[in-house]
């Protein structure tokens, strides 16, 4: 097994009796690759359409049936280190069950390189929701109860489990041919807040003077304003936001905690949701700003780069929202720096954020260069900031023809 971090002492981690762990002194440029919502089965699928009258034809299963091949484009890649898939593993508009999750875990076990998932909002949290109720699998399957005995059809907390029992089964360690070490909070938690140990799919790792934690932190609402299962269940809902929330942030202060302790170069965090998405709701915003207060404040004091990376709202985005006005661009063109409206009280120079397509064809993954022998005052571009630089690897040769 790979260890990016045995050598050095985490004074954080070591105070509450977690492993040792260190951002590493390798001055050596590391390359991830980065992707997400994906495969969707519901999409269309020429982008040149025949069709005349009414919506553009679909073709069921069309990224589920390029996911290996997709897979094979970054196992072809020399130059990728580790691989890195933001959440959603289906679509909003399918259903959730165990066949299909299993089908996943059998496509990922071809990664070659370390794989680390964060899960997303479309395979868990939210299973009971209308389009999810309604939907199938790939395979035709409905809704089904996770296969967990008792459990009620779509329940998120089934679905939960059924994500941790499958990829996180081996604690402390990534999915892939030849996985790495990592620090999982079921074993690195505050002894403070023993409910904290549930969250085995919140991780960190130190790599090439850089800290990287991941945080369970589903898309769309937060679970906010969307009730499981109709709207008889907004209890059940509201606990289980204010149980995963306070823990993700202990979570955040932590790694944080370890950057300053090992004197690292940058912070990276992991996250699915995008919490400054322009295109939703206002009111499916609130419930994030426990979480990007914690990144504003742990941020400013650390002075140093920090980039967040997300998927959820699928279209590629290069900002700053937590700056007023800060350069953005988004797909092929700069866009307006609109995202800091969504949670207007911040003024954070050494933050960026990168969303990474997904969703549709063509299918891509984002190769991530992370250089810590590189200022963060360098100049940004639209593909590069500070010690960060990236390039949009598109597959185009694997769009369905028409």
């Amino acid at each position: 097994m790979k260890k990016v971090f045995a050598y050095g002492a985490l004074a954080v981690a070591l105070a509450i009796g977690a492993e040792r762990v260190t951002a590493g002194t390798n001055p050596n440029t590391l390359t991830l690759a980065i992707y997400g919502d994906s495969p969707y089965f519901d999409q269309a699928f020429d982008p040149a359409p025949p069709w005349t009258v009414g919506p553009p034809p679909k073709l069921p299963g069309a990224e589920f049936n390029k996911t290996a091949a997709f897979i094979n484009t970054i196992n072809a890649d020399p130059s990728v280190q580790e691989v890195i898939f933001v959440g959603d593993i289906h679509s909003g508009s399918e259903a959730c069950t165990k066949p299909f999750d299993e089908a996943i875990f059998n496509f990922w076990k071809a990664f070659v390189r370390p794989l680390i998932y964060t899960p997303g909002d479309n395979e868990w949290s939210d299973c009971s929701k209308a389009k999810e109720l309604a939907g199938l699998d790939v395979f035709g399957n409905p809704p089904d109860n996770a296969g967990i005995a008792g459990a009620p059809v779509a329940n998120p907390l089934a679905h939960l489990s059924l994500v941790r029992s499958l990829f996180f089964a081996n604690q402390g360690s990534t999915l892939g041919q030849h996985p790495m070490q990592v620090i999982s909070q079921a074993t690195a938690h505050d002894p403070d807040h023993p409910e904290d140990a549930a969250y085995v799919e919140n991780v960190m790792w130190g790599q090439s003077k850089t800290v990287f934690v991941t945080l369970n932190l589903p898309g769309g609402s937060n679970n906010d304003t969307d009730a499981w299962n109709g709207t008889g269940n907004t209890n059940d809902v509201t606990k289980e936001r204010d149980v995963r929330t306070p823990a993700d942030v202990r979570w955040l202060n932590q790694a944080f905690a370890m950057a300053e302790a090992d004197n690292a170069h940058s912070v990276v965090i992991i996250g699915q949701a995008d919490m400054w998405d322009t295109t939703d709701k206002p009111a499916h915003q609130t419930f994030y700003e426990p979480i990007i207060e914690a990144i504003a404040l742990n941020t400013s004091a650390y002075g140093k780069p920090v980039l967040y990376i997300n998927g959820d709202s699928h279209i590629y985005r290069s900002d700053n929202p937590l700056q007023d006005n800060s350069t953005c661009y988004t797909e092929t063109k700069q866009c307006a720096g609109d995202a800091w409206d969504q949670h207007n009280y911040y003024n954070v120079p050494n933050f960026h954020r990168i969303v990474v397509h997904g969703s549709t064809f063509p299918m891509e993954w984002l190769k991530l260069s992370i250089d810590p022998r590189a200022a963060w005052e360098n100049k940004p571009t639209p593909t590069s900031w500070g010690p960060f630089s990236w390039q949009r690897e598109t597959q185009t040769q694997l769009t369905p023809a028409h």
